[in-house]
């Protein structure tokens, strides 16, 4: 399937779920939120929520400094 990470596109197997795409970027855990198609996903359910061929997934990572 292809989605869009950060406005890049990439491909992954059908049936992916968030934390599947986070660990197959290398994507720590800690210190990031996700959004698929604009919702942001809670952690929780990382492992639950499949992505979409298709979708649009933002990584945010949390940035320390002033």
């Amino acid at each position: 399937m292809h989605i869009h990470i950060n406005d890049e596109e990439r491909e992954f197997p059908d049936g992916s779920t968030v934390a599947d795409l986070l660990a197959a970027l290398g994507t720590p855990r800690q210190g990031v939120a996700v959004a698929l198609d604009g919702e942001v996903v809670r952690r929780a359910n990382w492992a639950e929520v499949v992505v979409p061929d298709g979708a649009r997934l933002e990584i945010l990572t949390a940035v320390q400094g002033g």
